[in-house]
């Protein structure tokens, strides 16, 4: 049947070939031992694909990003605009398969001619250790892994370290102020980008929870804009006219920047159809083309750039939109609280999506529900109080240290599936009760109130 299609087909290793099959390794070892001909391996121009890498999937099936040799040769310049020397030693564990390890960590370190520390594995307890027996002085992080050094108990080999900076993104304010307190003087560089994005941004101000600042001047170098979008419907807002709307200071708005030669939008491989949505057209003026990052951020009146959420895990509560990201934050302020995951469930007889937050408790802390409710009114509006709690011993990460939400969301809150203790907010009694059988099918009935 394949040969059918036209395929040529080869097996290798020993047994009788059916007709039609040639041997492989037999044609490999005729072949002469000569370099490839250039024509085959060299590039057209520098938009052609240099290689692929898969997106992390924390949102659906891992995509593979074509990167041309233009974005490979740029980034040979990312350690340089981080303000990394030739004589410094970067740290690098994250995997190299990812744009972060592979393209700013190997590729950029090459650019500068730095030396590179390789770990196949973070281990957080190692980590002092390594930095104190190769003399790192930049550690390369994903938020997560600063996160797992706070909660380390503390160890000698964290003093007297030589990390002047630590560089990455995804760095949450009070992981950041711990860290800074704990390990500094550390300088912490916070950056935003894509794998297949055309855009990226430095906080050099170091302004803790930002990831960068809108000066016109870095604008008029990368440019973007933050415009109005509609959780509701999942698409930007438009005028009368069909144009996009721009966000006003502290406003949620989706990230978006122009496709020009200098930062296009190659797409994956595979139909176009896995592009679809990534690109918005007519945003400002009829025929413009912008790139859809899919993450909300919001710019102050400074022009402090903040991550605000993902577009796909905001969610509509109550005729509100509830930040994942923001709800999160405010639970990790609490002391007996290690790690928290904040996603949206259905519930029957309910619009929308009510707020469930995954727990997991920092040792030897135990689960204060009244505190937990306490923090949560003092801190957050009703509409983005967590409806429901899951403690648990560890949470689901993907391989790049992503938080799971679809997964999660999927798993929803019934006692009865579920193996973790589960928790359910109270409105009448101003407080988080076990969520047993009974309080299930009492919400499901509509007899309590969330």
């Amino acid at each position: 049947a394949l040969s059918a299609m036209g395929l040529r087909l080869w097996a290798a290793g020993p047994g009788a070939r059916l007709a039609g099959i040639s041997d492989v390794l037999a044609e490999a070892s005729a072949e002469a031992d000569e370099p490839v001909p250039g024509y085959l391996s060299a590039p057209q121009n520098v938009m052609d694909t240099c290689l692929y890498i898969f997106t992390s999937g924390t949102t659906g099936l891992p995509k593979a990003a074509r990167i041309s040799h233009l974005k490979l040769l740029q980034c040979q310049g990312f350690h340089q605009l981080c303000g990394v020397h030739p004589e410094d030693v970067i740290y690098l564990a994250l995997p190299l398969y990812h744009m972060s390890g592979s393209l700013l960590g190997i590729v950029g370190c090459l650019g500068i001619g730095a030396t590179v520390v390789l770990k196949s594995k973070f281990s957080a307890g190692h980590f002092w250790d390594d930095c104190q027996q190769h003399g790192v002085t930049v550690f390369q992080y994903i938020g997560e892994l600063c996160r797992y050094l706070v909660n380390q108990p503390p160890c000698q080999a964290e003093r007297g370290h030589k990390v002047r900076l630590v560089v990455g993104s995804g760095l949450r304010p009070d992981t950041w102020e711990r860290f800074v307190r704990r390990f500094g003087p550390v300088q912490v560089l916070e950056t935003y980008g894509l794998t297949e994005g055309n855009v990226a941004t430095f906080n050099y101000t170091g302004q803790p929870g930002a990831v960068g600042r809108a000066s016109w001047v870095y604008k008029h170098v990368f440019p973007f804009s933050l415009i109005r979008y509609d959780v509701t419907t999942g698409e930007p807002m438009r005028d009368t006219r069909g144009h996009c709307v721009a966000a006003s200071p502290g406003e949620p708005g989706l990230l978006v920047a122009p496709v020009s030669p200098q930062s296009p939008f190659l797409g994956y491989a595979g139909g176009p159809e896995l592009g679809r949505g990534k690109l918005l057209k007519d945003v400002f003026r009829p025929g413009d083309v912008f790139f859809n990052t899919g993450d909300l951020l919001v710019c102050d009146d400074q022009g402090f750039l903040r991550f605000h959420d993902r577009t796909g895990d905001t969610f509509r509560w109550k005729g509100e939109n509830v930040s994942t990201t923001e709800v999160a934050e405010a639970l990790e302020s609490l002391d007996f609280l290690q790690e928290v995951n904040v996603y949206g469930v259905t519930v029957p007889g309910h619009e929308g999506r009510a707020g469930m937050a995954a727990l997991v408790l920092r040792p030897p802390h135990s689960l204060d529900l009244a505190q937990l409710y306490c923090h949560v009114s003092e801190n957050l509006p009703p509409y983005a109080w967590p409806r429901f709690l899951r403690l648990q011993e560890s949470l689901a990460t993907t391989e790049t240290f992503k938080q799971q939400k679809v997964r999660m969301t999927k798993e929803g809150f019934d006692p009865s599936a579920l193996p973790d203790p589960l928790y359910v907010l109270d409105r009448a009694g101003g407080a988080y009760l076990p969520l047993t059988p009974a309080r299930y099918s009492a919400l499901l009935a509509g007899d309590l109130r969330i």
